[in-house]
């Protein structure tokens, strides 16, 4: 029996083996290279959701001033008379808030309808604001 072996087994303290300083730092090297490329990506992503989720407003909104024209219409309501009042369409999206002007209906019964999106202070969309300019239904 080797009593080199022996000692070692008996004291784990005098075994050797583990990281040498170059393992180390060419650890750290390749961690530091990973964090440089995926910080930027990660913080590029949530740019992209945040976009995103302020489209889904708009298209929220949006869906909501056609089902309320589909309404009004189904209750025999001319097209060129419907107001679209943010009363009646909401203000709550989530995580957005709807601000709905130019809504009356004009002399010529055309017009457009302004929407405004904004973000919640208590979301992470709290900066965002979008305007999407949308035509009267049915006109």
């Amino acid at each position: 029996m080797n009593i080199e072996n022996h000692d070692r087994k008996a004291n784990p303290l005098l075994d050797n083996a583990g990281f040498t300083l170059l393992e180390i730092i060419a650890v750290l090297v390749i961690m530091s290279i990973l964090a440089v490329v995926a910080v930027p990506k990660y913080f590029d992503l949530q740019d992209q959701a945040r976009q995103k989720a302020m489209g889904t407003g708009i298209a929220e909104a949006v869906g909501r001033v056609n089902g309320y024209f589909a309404q009004q219409v189904l209750a025999n309501i001319a097209p060129n008379t419907i107001d679209y009042l943010s009363t009646e369409l909401g203000t709550d999206l989530g995580d957005f808030f709807l601000t709905v002007t130019g809504t009356g209906a004009p002399a010529g019964g055309t017009g457009d309808i302004t929407l405004t999106v904004t973000g919640r202070a208590d979301t992470p969309v709290a900066t965002l604001t979008t305007v999407q300019t949308v035509p009267r239904p049915g006109l």
